[in-house]
C-alpha cells in the first residue's frame, strides 16, 4: 500500500526572506506549513546578497575610515586580510541563518503545541499537479507533499553572459564572489548598476585592488537623474575606480596568470585590459526553471517572470512572491508580497498591496538613498516642480563627523499644494533619514507641514529641514552666499527650467 502524502494548509517553495516571512505569517494564522528549500536557508537575501554584501560593505567602510589621516590620529601598520574579512562575512551570514533555523525548530510540527506549525524540508520541489509537489530530498529519496495552497518564492539567480562561462574561480558572479581566495590585484566589474557599483565601492575602499568598472550605458546608475549618477561616478573615481562607459564586453581571454578583457566602445574602437579577476553583474533572472510549472498550467512570460494578480495569485491556489514576480527584486518587497499573499489565500483581513513611494538605499561611499519621483519622471509626467539641493558641507552633524560629502535633494510640486514628490540623499545615515520622507510622501504632506516639526540637533535629519526651508526661501544659509553648496530651480511644461 502506498502511503498517503502528508497534507498541509500551505507549501512554500523557497526559504529566502520572502518564503520564510510567508511561512511565519501562516503560522500566525494557525496554519500548517511545509517550507521547502534545496540550498541554504535565507537564500540570496542572506547568503549571497543583501546581508553578505552589506556586511562586507560595512567592513570596507570601516577600513576606509581607519585609513584616513585628516582626523587628528593615524593608524600605523594598518593591514587587511581577505580571508579574515570573508570569515567575518560568513559569521554574519550564519548568525542570521541560525536565528531562522532556531525559530523553525521552535514551531516545528510535533514539538510546537500551538495551532500553527512548520515542517522544514531540505530539497528541491517540483509540481506534480495543482495539489501536490514532489520534493527531491537533499539527503536522497523523494517525498510527496500535498497542500491546499502553494507559494512560489524561489528567488533569482545571476543573469549569465551569453558566451562567457562563470567558473567562480577567476570569473565570478555576485553569488560566487565570496569564493575569492584573496584580494585580486586588479578586478574588472561588468555592469554599473547598483550591485556592480556596490562591489566597486567595497573593493576600492579596502585599497588593495585596482578596480575597473565597465557598462554599456553612458553613465552609472542610469535610472537616476544625471546629478546623482555624476555624484556616484565622481566618488568612485576619487577612490581610484577606472570607469568605462558605453562599452560592450566582447570576450575574456584566459591566460595562465591573468585574464584579458576585450571591450568594444560605441565609437568603434576596442581596448584590452589585463586583470586578475572579473565580476559579471548584469542583473538577475527568475529561478523557476525546474518547477515543472507546465503541469499546473502556468507559463512564465518572455522575461521568465510569473504574472500575478494584485494579491500574488498566479492561478487558483498557486501564488508567487519575490524575485519571480514583476516587482523590484528587493528583500523588503519579497517579504511584503509573501505576507500579503498568505493573508489573501486564507481570507485574512488585508489592504491592497501598493508601493507608490518605495524607498531604496544604494550602498556606495557615501551611501545614496532614494524615494518617490526623480526629476526625469516629473518631466515625463508634465508635473511642474521645484527642486532644491542642500549640501552636507553646511550641516553641523556632517561637519562634526568629518563626512561632509553628500547632499539632500527634495522635489515638491510647484503649485499651491507644495506636495513633496521625491527625495534623493547621499551621505551618512541616509538609510535611516530616507524613511521619514517616504512616510510624508505617502501621507501627501507638503513642505509647510514638515516644517511645523522641530528637528533634533545636531542630526543628519536637519538637512531635510533646511532643504525644505530652501525651497520656501526661508533657509538659514542662502544660495547667494554658497552657490556651490545650495541650489534651487523650477521646471514647468511651458517654460522649462528656471534657476
Amino acid at each position: 500500500m502506498i502511503a498517503e502524502p502528508e497534507k498541509f494548509d500551505l507549501c512554500i517553495l523557497g526559504a529566502g526572506p520572502g518564503g520564510y516571512a510567508g511561512a511565519i505569517r501562516a503560522v500566525d494564522a494557525g496554519r500548517t506549513v511545509c517550507l521547502v528549500e534545496g540550498d541554504e536557508i535565507g537564500g540570496t537575501g542572506v547568503k549571497w546578497g543583501a546581508l553578505a554584501s552589506k556586511t562586507m560593505w560595512e567592513l570596507a567602510k570601516d577600513f576606509a575610515i581607519a585609513s584616513k589621516t585628516d582626523r587628528g590620529f593615524r593608524c600605523t601598520d594598518l593591514k587587511v586580510d581577505y580571508q579574515a574579512v570573508r570569515d567575518t562575512v560568513i559569521e554574519a551570514v550564519k548568525e542570521k541563518q541560525y536565528q531562522m533555523l532556531s525559530q523553525l525548530e521552535t514551531f516545528a510540527h510535533g514539538r510546537w503545541k500551538g495551532p500553527g506549525t512548520i515542517v522544514y524540508l531540505r530539497g528541491w520541489g517540483r509540481f506534480q499537479d495543482a495539489g501536490h509537489v514532489a520534493v527531491a530530498l537533499a539527503g536522497g529519496g523523494e517525498k510527496i507533499v500535498a497542500a491546499d495552497h502553494f507559494l512560489i518564492c524561489t528567488g533569482s539567480r545571476p543573469r549569465p553572459f551569453a558566451h562567457i562561462p562563470v567558473d567562480q574561480t577567476r570569473i565570478f558572479d555576485s553569488d560566487g564572489i565570496l569564493g575569492l581566495k584573496r584580494f585580486p590585484r586588479r578586478l574588472m566589474i561588468i555592469g554599473a548598476g547598483v550591485t556592480g557599483c556596490e562591489y566597486a565601492t567595497i573593493f576600492a575602499n579596502f585599497g588593495q585592488t585596482q578596480v575597473f568598472l565597465a557598462d554599456h550605458q553612458e553613465r552609472v546608475i542610469p535610472f537616476e537623474d544625471e546629478d546623482v549618477s555624476e555624484y556616484v561616478s565622481r566618488n568612485l573615481e576619487q577612490r581610484g575606480v577606472k570607469i568605462f562607459h558605453s562599452v560592450q564586453l566582447r570576450d575574456i581571454l584566459q591566460k595562465p596568470d591573468h585574464l584579458e578583457v576585450v571591450l568594444d566602445f560605441a565609437d568603434g574602437h576596442a581596448t584590452v585590459v589585463e586583470v586578475d579577476a572579473v565580476l559579471i553583474s548584469i542583473g538577475r533572472e527568475p529561478n523557476i526553471r525546474n518547477l515543472d510549472l507546465d503541469r499546473v498550467g502556468i507559463r512564465p512570460d518572455k522575461g521568465g517572470y510569473l504574472d500575478c494578480d494584485p494579491h500574488g495569485c498566479v492561478r487558483a491556489n498557486i501564488y508567487a512572491a519575490g524575485d519571480v514576480t514583476h516587482r523590484p527584486a528587493l528583500v523588503n518587497m519579497a517579504v511584503m508580497e509573501s505576507r500579503h499573499a498568505v493573508k489573501h489565500m486564507f481570507r485574512l483581513p488585508t489592504q491592497s498591496l501598493a508601493f507608490p513611494n518605495m524607498s531604496t538605499v544604494m550602498f556606495f561611499y557615501p551611501a545614496v538613498a532614494a524615494v518617490g519621483l526623480h526629476e526625469r519622471e516629473c518631466r515625463r509626467r508634465n508635473i511642474p516642480y521645484r527642486v532644491a539641493t542642500y549640501s552636507n558641507a553646511l550641516l553641523p552633524r556632517a561637519i562634526a563627523m568629518r563626512a561632509a560629502s553628500g547632499f539632500v535633494k527634495i522635489i515638491v510640486r510647484d503649485d499651491e499644494s507644495q506636495q513633496i514628490l521625491g527625495m534623493r540623499a547621499a551621505g551618512p545615515q541616509v538609510s535611516s533619514t530616507i524613511m521619514s520622507i517616504a512616510l510624508l510622501i505617502d501621507q501627501e504632506k507638503n513642505a509647510l507641514n514638515v516644517l511645523e516639526a522641530m528637528f533634533p540637533h545636531p542630526t543628519m535629519s536637519e538637512s531635510i529641514q533646511e532643504c525644505l526651508r530652501l525651497l520656501l526661501n526661508k533657509s538659514i544659509y542662502k544660495p547667494e552666499a554658497f552657490p556651490d553648496l545650495l541650489r534651487i530651480r523650477r521646471w514647468s511644461p511651458d517654460e522649462g527650467f528656471v534657476e
